[in-house]
């Protein structure tokens, strides 16, 4: 038998995931540890080894880890001080940004501040054409009077990024290799490197923020690994990246701006699995954890991949209002809209959820650790949806005095009884996420009526259903131990990296000898990467693509080819793609204009990772186990409690009803009915 492991840190609960080679399960979900994320880590790791009798020395299998220490460290800006080398003349880079207005009527819109203030923005006398022609090189006099600078400030990181270093990285390196000569310590980010891309402000911000989260993410995924050897774990942990894949934790500790959307990334994983398991081509994803929702679109089978997206938006979910980031991520929208998501009435007193959230600490009231705002999770307890003596099993109690204390404050302000206040939070809640979720799939030309929805998190199967009646779903599908899916996810992805470099020009005069230069050279990183990772060089596969546009277009499209470009260098094969890709998204395609490259990308892709769940379903139908008060459609309705081992495949049940898991609650509406599948999915269809 082997085992193999998986830890996903979120915002308020840390999930782990113990599979055994025949298919078993065993799973927890402990409080995260925000000031020692290490310390949730093991304690929950620990916890999942006592139940299954197991020792680490059994670990024999892979340890993957999804983790927010990056995005913590951003938004709390805990990096340590970091400064920023750019070209003479161009120190204003991230405070001009790129120049647009993320909401044009608001006449007092505000940024983020940068990560690195103008102060520790140094210039450096150097220029690169944009052909990759060396005008001027940086002098040593130069670069030693920058580091006796970095010096007197204390700085301990550096990003390096110059006018298109994308194109050629000499000037770029050579200013990174005196850097880590003259200061060894120095965590140093070269834009060539991290991000080496078309567009100066979207690969300033990309390379900055791997500097200012590589000395917290390095040390401490080195911590991580160091404490796993000691405790007789057989290998090094491996870690889930944005895009959906999972690499050595070397590589991940020099890249952090991979690891952003690594949880989230997980579950659309884990979505896409029982995709495939279920037959759907197309599905949409909802994870709702603790602080944030998630959606994501899944079409044949694979969810959609972005290569831009936002970090620390000072209005959380407006777009604009970010840093970018140009790393190839899942594509996916998310909403303030979690279990600690807090409630108030605003200026024209009307009830908002979200998006600041209560997290971990002090989580919501009922958690009793000094939280007194109404979150969520106090209204679903108050409903009757959850039960206060078996969270979590029994394991950790609920407090529904505090509940009560909090929500019936905000319905006074309100003017209304705590009841109607809970259920304007609940379906407030469902609401902002099928309004997102919407704009979400319109933008990308994808018709979400009718979609089924997959539904995981620890409060997604709580208002998965509310959810998918105002999506007009055609079945809401709750698989087995949804609370932990994205834990789950890490364990059936493949280890995967994903590379991209920038080569703007016509598609029809293409420069093939650069072009093959810079798929060898992609090729050779992701190859090392993955080896690194415990590949094998015959079981990679190398996947190629680009990012394509008709002549005159600002955006462009990701497209993937069937076959390596190298071998045909044929403009035709390339064109067809684009067009098919350009067509299923805006529904024409203007053929008549020329087509330019603007990146040319590469997956390096480990072996796919066979796997099934191992699920003994009881052989004759469960019955409740009793009935519970609940106050969603009405006040004091009897609804039937269900345990979710008890019941048989193909066993139906009507709605409203409640079924209980120990790490989440399954809400059915009424007018639904539940069916369990064979592979213990229950599967909620709105009854004709």
């Amino acid at each position: 038998m082997t085992y193999s492991l998986a830890v996903d840190i979120g915002g308020t609960f840390t999930d782990i995931v113990l599979r055994g080679s025949d298919g078993q399960l065993v799973v927890d979900k402990t409080l995260t540890t925000h000031n020692d994320l290490l310390e949730g880590f093991f304690a929950g790791v620990d916890s999942v080894l006592a139940k299954a009798k197991l020792k680490p020395s059994d670990i024999d299998g892979v340890v993957v880890h999804a983790t927010t220490v990056v995005t913590n460290a951003l938004i709390e800006r805990k990096g340590l001080k970091t400064a920023m080398l750019v070209t003479s003349g161009f120190r204003d880079v991230l405070s001009i940004r790129n120049e647009h207005r993320y909401d044009m009527y608001d006449p007092q819109i505000e940024f983020q501040p940068p990560l690195v203030p103008r102060e520790l923005t140094y210039g450096i006398a150097e220029r690169m054409f944009s052909d990759g022609t060396v005008q001027q090189a940086p002098s040593r006099e130069d670069v030693m009077a920058c580091i006796e600078e970095l010096r007197k400030q204390d700085v301990k990181a550096v990003a390096v990024c110059f006018l298109n270093s994308y194109t050629n990285p000499d000037n770029e390196r050579l200013v990174g290799d005196m850097l880590r000569q003259a200061m060894p310590d120095l965590f140093v980010s070269l834009s060539s490197e991290i991000a080496p891309q078309i567009r100066e402000y979207p690969r300033a911000s990309t390379t900055v923020i791997n500097a200012f989260t590589m000395p917290i993410s390095q040390p401490y995924l080195r911590a991580l690994a160091q404490r796993l050897k000691k405790e007789n774990y057989a290998n090094d942990p491996l870690i889930m990246l944005s895009s959906g894949g999972i690499i050595g934790a070397d590589v991940a500790g020099r890249n952090p701006v991979r690891m952003i959307e690594s949880g989230p990334a997980a579950g659309a994983l884990a979505a896409s699995h029982y995709a495939k398991v279920l037959g759907l081509d197309r599905l949409m994803s909802f994870d709702m954890g603790g602080t944030t929702a998630k959606a994501c679109l899944i079409e044949n089978f694979q969810p959609l991949i972005t290569g831009l997206f936002e970090v620390d938006r000072r209005y959380r979910f407006k777009e604009g209002s970010g840093m970018p980031v140009t790393i190839p991520s899942i594509d996916m929208i998310e909403i303030g809209a979690g279990g600690g998501s807090l409630a108030y009435v605003d200026d024209l007193g009307l009830l908002k959820v979200g998006p600041k959230s209560a997290g971990s600490m002090p989580g919501p009231a009922c958690y009793g650790r000094g939280g007194e705002g109404a979150a969520v999770t106090d209204a679903d307890l108050l409903l009757g949806l959850l039960d206060a003596d078996n969270f979590l099993g029994g394991d950790m109690k609920l407090d529904l005095a505090a509940s009560d204390r909090a929500i019936s404050k905000l319905g006074k302000q309100l003017g209304t009884d705590t009841h109607t206040a809970a259920r304007g939070m609940y379906r407030i809640v469902a609401e902002a996420m099928a309004g997102a979720t919407r704009a979400h799939a319109t933008d990308r030309g994808i018709d979400y009526r009718g979609l089924s929805l997959l539904a995981f998190g620890g409060a997604g199967p709580v208002h998965a259903c509310e959810v998918g009646s105002l999506l007009q779903s055609k079945s809401v599908i709750f698989p087995p131990q949804a609370s932990v899916l994205s834990a789950f996810g890490t364990l059936v992805t493949p280890v995967r990296l994903d590379l991209v470099r920038s080569a703007l020009g016509m598609l029809a005069s293409t420069d093939w000898s650069r072009t093959d230069k810079l798929f060898d050279e992609m090729s050779r990183e992701g190859g090392s990467a993955l080896m690194a990772a415990g590949c094998t060089a015959d079981e990679i596969t190398l996947i190629y693509g680009a990012d394509m546009r008709y002549l005159g277009q600002q955006n462009e499209v990701s497209v993937t080819f069937e076959t390596d470009p190298r071998k045909t260098h044929d403009p035709a094969v390339i064109q067809a793609a684009f067009d098919a890709a350009y067509q299923a998204q805006y529904g024409f395609m203007p053929s008549h204009v020329p087509t330019e490259v603007v990146s040319w990308r590469l997956t390096a892709r480990g072996p796919l990772v066979p796997f099934h769940v191992a699920l003994a379903l009881p052989a004759q139908p469960g019955k409740p186990k009793k009935s519970r008060k609940v106050h969603l459609w009405q006040d004091d309705q009897m609804v039937p409690v269900y345990d979710r081992t008890s019941l048989a495949k193909d066993q139906k049940i009507d709605g409203p009803v409640i079924i209980e898991e120990r790490e989440t609650t399954i809400i059915v509406l009424p007018g639904w009915q539940a069916t369990v599948d064979e592979f213990g999915c229950i599967v909620a269809t709105l009854k004709d």
